[in-house]
């Protein structure tokens, strides 16, 4: 018996062989060594995209906290331009604030008692007043300082005052008041402190 089918088998083989011409021989390499090629390739892919989407998360997280951080500064910054925008002309009143003290402290008991000066110092008075009313609604404050320890931070010592009466250091003496603007100091006192006499 004549097998036909040989001499169609052979063709077939020549024409798969010249389709075949010219691919790469990696391609033509047995299956299970191409599938674990391909397989140790998408496991490393895999894994670089697995490291890409790490890093991407982490800086989107430093994005969002430097961001966070933004805005409180911001509103921090608002904030202390609200509580302190009045600071340079609270300096300046405060100038008032002596003079008038001053002033009040200098009327002697007649004119006070005098029917014709009374209105006078009476609106004096209704004037501090009116100033301190109005630091205060302002978050200006008085400093105190007589017969406190003496506080570098809100104090200034301009003399000693020798004194068996206080204990040295403690203040016996204001010369200028001082103040605070909300939680600053806005102008030291000016003060005279206890020291043992000699």
């Amino acid at each position: 018996m004549i097998d036909n089918d040989k001499p169609q088998d052979d063709a077939a083989n020549e024409d798969v062989a010249a389709e075949l011409k010219g691919v790469p021989e990696e391609f033509l390499s047995d299956e299970e060594g191409a599938e674990e090629a391909g397989a140790d390739d998408l496991s490393e892919a895999l894994e670089a995209l697995r490291r890409d989407l790490d890093e991407a998360k982490q800086e989107t997280l430093y994005a969002k906290a430097d961001t966070q951080n933004v805005r409180r500064r911001a509103e921090k910054d608002i904030q202390d331009a609200r509580n302190y925008a009045a600071t340079g002309f609270a300096r300046d009143v405060l100038s008032v604030w002596d003079n008038l003290s001053r002033a009040v402290e200098a009327i002697p008991e007649s004119l006070r008692e005098d029917e014709k000066m009374k209105g006078l110092v009476v609106g004096i008075e209704a004037t501090q007043r009116e100033l301190e009313k109005v630091f205060k609604q302002n978050g200006i404050e008085r400093i105190a300082a007589m017969d406190m320890p003496l506080d570098p931070n809100q104090h200034q010592a301009m003399m000693e005052v020798p004194t068996d009466d206080k204990e040295p250091g403690t203040i016996v003496q204001e010369m200028q008041s001082g103040w605070m603007i909300k939680n600053r100091l806005l102008r030291p006192s000016m003060v005279g402190v206890a020291k043992k006499p000699d």
